[in-house]
Parts: C-alpha cells; structure tokens; sequence
C-alpha cells in the first residue's frame, strides 16, 4: 500500500469520527457584533487545497458566510530556474495550513473541525489562539517573503553567504542596487579578491 493511500484511508478514517467542540467554546453570537479574527487551521499535506474547496461549499450551503468569512491558502511566487530560464512559480508558504477568518462558536467550530483533511486548529486543546493583526497583515500580504528578502546591507558591511558556490563564506558589500535587488561584494579566494554578484534573500548580515 503507497502512503497516499495510506493518507487517504487515514482521512477517511478520521472523519467518520465526529469530533465535538469543546466546552470553552461559547454559542453563536446572537444580535451582536461578530467576533471575527484569523486562525490557523492544520491539514494533511497535499490536501490544503480540497480542503479550502471542500469547506468554502459546505459554509455557502448551510449559509454561514456571516460567521466564516475567508478561507485562505498563503502563496507566494519565487524565481526558478530550469532548462536555462526562469520562471515565476508559486509555492506554499506554510504546507499544511490554512488561514480562517471567522468567530469561532460551537457551530463554526464544529464545521471546520469535522471537514474532510483538517487535523486540528492551531491553539490550546480546548480553544483556538487567533493571530494578531500583525501577524496575519504579514502573511497575507506577503510580509514574510519581504523580510526574507529585504535588503538592510550598506557598502563597508560584512556578510555571510547562505546560498550557491560560496555559501558560508564571508564577505564585504562594495554597492547595492537601487531597486535593493543584489548587491555586489567582494569576497577573498585563494589570496586574491573576487567580486561577486548577490541576489537578494542569498546572503546575511554579520554583527
């Protein structure tokens, strides 16, 4: 038996088993202002996709758009290189979760637990913990990758290369690019230096 297989009579098993909200989590708001905050909800990999469908029918069906209002899988593009040309592709920021907008009750609480491929929300065994403004404000808007990738070097500053041939090495920035794309520096080798070209996100800087 394949582990997708595997996988898959797993996820069937588990949703056969209803799994009941637990009791700090209150009734559904009546008549008063929704709560609503974001939360992260844990799935099989693979399956983040199905389960983002497969909710988002099941909430327009029983009509509870009020309460969970967006479901999201966090994306973010990268550059890769193949056959000698690059190519924007997108790749899961955080495999196996999903971000969830919602007021979290019994009843919301219940529907997303017990759809097919969820595993739990992230948070305490008996309640949900939501993310801040903050923290959701970067993963949506891609603050993640921006910090990742962000450009705080200046000419004179010494770095440590984490990618490519010289990954490890260290060496002096000697300009950044005005769009704050790469740098270039330069970098001793074998008694003489080198000057070489960094892209953004291939380097750190040293204290």
């Amino acid at each position: 038996m394949s582990d997708m297989e595997v996988e898959n009579k797993n996820v069937k098993a588990e949703n056969q088993a209803e799994v009941s909200a637990p009791t700090e989590i209150g009734e559904p708001t009546e008549g008063a202002k929704k709560d609503i905050r974001w939360y992260v909800i844990h799935t099989y990999s693979g399956y983040e996709n199905k389960v983002k469908d497969t909710l988002t029918r099941k909430v327009h069906s029983m009509g509870m758009d009020d309460t969970i209002r967006e479901i999201l899988l966090p994306l973010e593009e990268e550059e890769e290189e193949k056959d000698g040309k690059v190519k924007l592709v997108s790749r899961k920021v955080f495999p196996g979760y999903l971000l969830i907008r919602m007021e979290v009750n019994d009843r919301s609480w219940y529907v997303v637990r017990n759809t097919p491929g969820v595993t739990g929300f992230v948070g305490t065994t008996t309640k949900p913990i939501p993310l801040s403004d903050e923290e959701a404000e970067k993963i949506i808007h891609g603050g993640t990758k921006a910090a990742k990738n962000e450009i705080n070097v200046k000419p004179g500053d010494r770095i440590r290369i984490t990618k490519g041939v010289f990954e490890d090495r260290t060496a002096v920035v000697l300009e950044v690019s005005d769009d704050k794309t790469k740098i270039k520096a330069d970098i001793s080798n074998f008694g003489t230096t080198t000057t070489i070209e960094l892209e953004a996100g291939s380097f750190e800087p040293l204290p």
